[in-house]
């Protein structure tokens, strides 16, 4: 069948911007890889190199929303030129960062659409549009153009949402988190577009509940990871009594909270190893305090992706101690290293945890419980070793990057021969007069 031409839409591009960084570049290199054309639009922080894209357009925007806490209010102006901020996207985002809301979404989209559409003019030729997670009003207007688009959703801000309200103690503060998330515009447009890729059947049913998107519209692809870095290291000396954790204390989703109560219930020679940003007011670190178990954890801050195999390695288990998971990345991982985990019974890690059978699930939420678990799998040498071995082949089968790009590619073809059917067939593959006449009409 003949190579596609595949235009990814990301607003945020670097791997240390969230699991949306890390599947655009491993899924476009893999894209690449297998003989397809790969164009990507990115917004900032920007991806590593890609090397194998035909296309890289970098879209700067003023990343306002991350200085709107600095003291000094000169922050949010342009550099080198301050009226800059007077050009509509930047004032909108100006705006809407002033009041609290999260406006990368919407004018990623909108500068996207304008970058493209000129693409366009000059003859680029596209067969589908991926857009990660952005889901801004723009992509109407890239659809309109009669391109199909697609979107991967590994879970829905909604999630976010009701966590953010879980915490909030105060009205002030849950009027802040009902202004932040743009969850009526991502639910209006997913609902729009050809088809919603996610990543477990969990999310789908989210997606399906929160969004409104219809069943026939969402396709359920695995997410990815490179087999060929997490792997066992058997260089690396196993610990007896180390266990491992990448998470985010500050997000209650992430269950830190429960797994340092249940640290301070296993034996004093069991250690924590939390992969997180360290400083002075680390809620992990306050709580360990609290309930004497500080001398017991250890937070590394972010690690190289080097070092983060190292310590998959090194760990006696991992725990996954989260109340919700779209997908569950750093099970799928430790699997893959050859490490038992213990992880809740929480969003998708019950479907990721029967493929690799390398663990236990727990109640989400019950540090005795899990506290339990890890002592039963401490004390049990032997069954951890079995674990370990028989996750890595079965990980690899499910998860590999090859596998993901060919069934993503799946998916898109069957969209573009839907649309196809309908009549409408994608402006990549005909002469596009008309797209290309909206597309200069949209972008003036």
């Amino acid at each position: 069948m003949r190579p596609l031409r595949i235009c990814f839409l990301g607003y945020r591009g670097n791997m240390h911007s969230g699991g949306q960084g890390i599947y655009l570049w491993h899924l476009a290199r893999e894209l690449a890889r297998a003989g397809h054309e790969v164009h990507v639009f990115v917004g900032p922080p920007y991806p590593d190199p890609m090397p194998f894209a035909k296309r890289m357009v970098e879209l700067p925007n003023p990343q306002l929303w991350g200085k709107r806490f600095d003291p000094d209010p000169a922050a949010l102006l342009p550099r080198p030129n301050p009226f800059r901020i007077f050009e509509p996207l930047n004032f909108y985002e100006l705006a809407a960062t002033w009041f609290g809301f999260l406006p990368e979404p919407f004018a990623f989209s909108v500068r996207a659409l304008r970058a493209l559409t000129g693409t366009l003019r000059q003859g680029a030729r596209y067969d589908v549009v991926h857009d990660i997670q952005s889901l801004g009003y723009g992509l109407l207007a890239v659809r309109a153009l009669g391109l199909p688009a697609v979107t991967t959703v590994h879970h829905p801000l909604s999630v976010d949402r009701r966590s953010s309200f879980a915490r909030d103690r105060t009205m002030r503060e849950a009027l802040g988190t009902m202004e932040f998330y743009p969850v009526g515009m991502q639910a209006f447009v997913a609902r729009r577009l050809d088809a919603v890729l996610t990543s477990s059947r969990t999310s789908a049913a989210q997606i399906r509940r929160d969004f409104r998107v219809r069943p026939e519209r969402l396709r359920m692809v695995w997410n990815g990871i490179d087999t060929d870095w997490f792997r066992p290291r058997p260089q690396v000396p196993r610990s007896a009594s180390e266990l491992l954790c990448v998470a985010r204390a500050s997000d209650p989703n992430k269950g830190v909270a429960t797994l340092i109560r249940a640290l301070a219930r296993l034996p004093h020679v069991v250690t924590l190893t939390l992969v997180d940003e360290d400083h002075a007011e680390h809620p992990g670190r306050r709580l360990a305090r609290e309930i004497g178990c500080a001398d017991r954890l250890r937070v590394v801050g972010r690690v190289s992706k080097d070092e983060l195999v190292r310590l998959y390695a090194r760990a006696t288990l991992v725990v996954v101690p989260s109340l919700y998971e779209g997908f569950g990345l750093p099970a799928v991982e430790a699997m893959a290293c050859g490490t038992p985990v213990v992880a809740s019974a929480a969003g998708a890690l019950p479907e990721v945890m029967a493929v690799g059978e390398a663990g236990t699930l727990v109640p989400p939420g019950d540090p005795e419980a899990l506290a339990k678990a890890i002592a039963e799998l401490l004390a049990a040498p032997e069954a951890r070793s079995r674990l370990g071995a028989r996750a890595r082949p079965r990980i690899e089968a499910a998860f590999s990057w090859p596998r993901v790009a060919e069934a993503t590619v799946s998916v898109y073809r069957e969209v573009v021969e839907a649309r196809r059917a309908r009549g409408r067939p994608a402006s990549s593959t005909t002469s596009a007069r008309e797209g290309i006449r909206r597309a200069t009409a949209l972008s003036s």
